[in-house]
């Protein structure tokens, strides 16, 4: 059974979610909280494997929240309204596994719950084309890699696997596998941490 915490501080989203949730077999809401300091409570004594959290709060600056329960070491999904590309990527930086908006179908939550718990990430597939989509304005030192590229770096750099690349872009995972290693070349870079570290550096993706 999945123990999951929802910080947020509206009481509509947190009933709604949890009546959503209580309709899956392995998910089992514990517990919820309309602050961070509240959440951290919670999360003290019901020890949750998952926390679906809000991302921005009122007794705390954004992101403060992503870093709290991350300190944790609890599986974080964000579930905010937000989409722009530097909240996905602080967010993610910051130690969250998962990034949804909200109006995501119940399915979609769920599966995100699941994905994280199981120590995988998950990005809510409209922040994924958004990301995708966001290759055709990029900044920096555009030639430096393919349209292509930058589009499977920016899903590397959100926490995607390259499986979960594959699936975004609906091409094999043997070539999401070709274009990691070109972008690795191209970058000088051993891994992905190393290749999302020097893109950023070089202007190819948002920066916090």
């Amino acid at each position: 059974m999945i123990r999951v915490l929802i910080v947020d501080d509206h009481p509509i989203v947190r009933e709604g979610v949890t009546a959503v949730l209580e309709r899956e077999a392995d998910i089992d809401v514990v517990g919820a909280a309309d602050t961070i300091d509240a959440g951290l409570r919670l999360a003290a004594t019901l020890h949750p494997d998952v926390i679906l959290l809000d991302l921005k709060l009122p007794d705390a600056h954004a992101f403060d929240g992503v870093a709290s329960f991350a300190g944790e070491g609890r599986g974080i999904v964000v579930f905010t309204a937000h989409d722009t590309d530097e909240d996905v990527f602080r967010a993610i930086r910051g130690g969250a596994r998962g990034y949804l908006l909200k109006g995501s179908p119940a399915a979609e939550i769920a599966q995100a719950i699941r994905q994280v718990h199981a120590g995988e990430s998950y990005l809510s597939p409209r922040i994924a084309a958004k990301l995708v989509q966001g290759v055709n304005q990029p900044r920096g030192r555009t030639g430096l890699l393919s349209a292509r590229e930058r589009g499977v770096l920016r899903l590397v750099a959100a926490g995607l696997s390259n499986r979960q690349i594959a699936e975004t872009l609906s091409i094999s995972e043997r070539t999401v596998k070709f274009h990691v290693t070109a972008i690795f070349n191209k970058l000088g870079a051993d891994n992905r941490a190393q290749a999302v570290a020097l893109a950023a550096a070089r202007g190819l993706l948002p920066s916090d």
